[in-house]
């Protein structure tokens, strides 16, 4: 696979998201699926949700057409190879139309914290079934020693992986442009070191979620026009946590799990904040509140929301280099 098909990705996506973005705010505004201002909220009036749904289009748009190109033009020589980046791309978009649907249903119609998070496990589940599950780490006190794990703690393990990463991401999901932004830059820097790994079927994914998040950044960007709503912010978390594993499963190294969660350092510790936070204070952990980070940095420091999310852009850089290091800096860029 060349540079130019991942490159045709992430342009397709941010294409496709740029054109379907104003189709679907406005579908959201014909049909009411508006979010309401609160105390929680930091918008002073209802903005159309279910901006994730652009997102979704660009990014399997994108999938759909680099698939088709690279099996009718015989790109992918490997008959095995092809087999597997055509199981993970479809796994992949199936599993995320099935979190996309759960995402929509509580923007729209409302969802139990408990039925949502039901409901990620079950498409957490479906993602096994295509492979999508941590089998092996290395042993981090003997080098090169690989360790299987038993599906009765690899199941749990990528279950518990996947409610993580999903609602850590929509945790962080509280400013105009923060998590488009954020998705952006974390799956350039992830794009980056799949590629200095040889992983380029991996860095395709990213480049489509990149270009589907920098496509739909415009409108939601402060003064936002629409939001990315929980459609958005769980089917961005399932893909993270997706090509974590994809990438865990060619490398079985430990560091293909940390390099990601150094990448979205900020959403993980903001979550394991909250819990600690609501727990001490004898409140469900899943209860909103405004003691988020990106919350902190309006109301304790007197930042305004662009403020506030351009320094959050800075540090997700700043933590994208360190993870760089982290994979054993870029090297040479593999892309065959």
């Amino acid at each position: 696979m060349n540079s130019l098909v991942i490159v045709a990705g992430l342009v397709l996506a941010f294409a496709t998201a740029v054109f379907t973005t104003p189709y679907v705010r406005r579908l959201a505004l014909n049909v009411g699926m508006l979010d309401a201002t609160g105390e929680r909220r930091m918008h002073d009036q209802p903005k159309p949700r279910i901006g994730g749904i652009a997102v979704y289009l660009g990014f399997a748009f994108a999938l759909f057409s680099a698939l088709g190109y690279l099996i009718n033009t015989h790109h992918v020589d490997d008959v095995g190879k092809v087999h597997d980046i055509v199981n993970s791309i479809v796994g992949l978009i199936f599993g995320g139309t099935l979190i996309l649907m759960v995402g929509i249903w509580d923007d729209v119609m409302g969802m139990s914290p408990r039925v949502k998070l039901l409901a990620q496990g079950v498409v957490a589940s479906i993602s096994m079934l295509y492979g999508f599950n941590i089998a092996f780490v290395q042993n981090p006190f003997h080098h090169g020693e690989i360790i299987y794990l038993p599906l009765y703690i690899s199941i749990p393990v990528t279950l518990l992986w996947y409610l993580g990463m999903m609602n850590a991401i929509n945790f962080i999901d509280g400013l105009d442009g923060l998590l488009s932004g954020l998705t952006a830059i974390a799956g350039m820097f992830l794009l980056i070191i799949n590629l200095s790994q040889g992983h380029p079927e991996i860095a395709l994914i990213l480049a489509a979620l990149v270009g589907g998040a920098l496509g739909f950044l415009p409108f939601n960007y402060n003064p936002a026009k629409i939001i990315l709503g929980d459609s958005g912010a769980l089917f961005i978390g399932y893909v993270f946590a997706t090509v974590s594993i994809l990438g865990a499963s060619k490398v079985a190294f430990t560091i293909s799990l940390l390099v990601p969660l150094v990448l979205l350092g900020l959403p993980v510790l903001d979550t394991a904040a909250a819990i600690v936070r609501r727990t001490a204070a004898g409140r469900k952990i899943y209860e909103a509140d405004r003691g988020h980070f990106h919350h902190q940095l309006i109301f304790r420091f007197g930042l305004n929301v662009r403020q506030a999310v351009l320094l959050i852009y800075a540090l997700c850089i700043a933590l994208g280099v360190v993870a760089l290091f982290l994979s054993g800096g870029v090297g040479t860029l593999k892309l065959a």
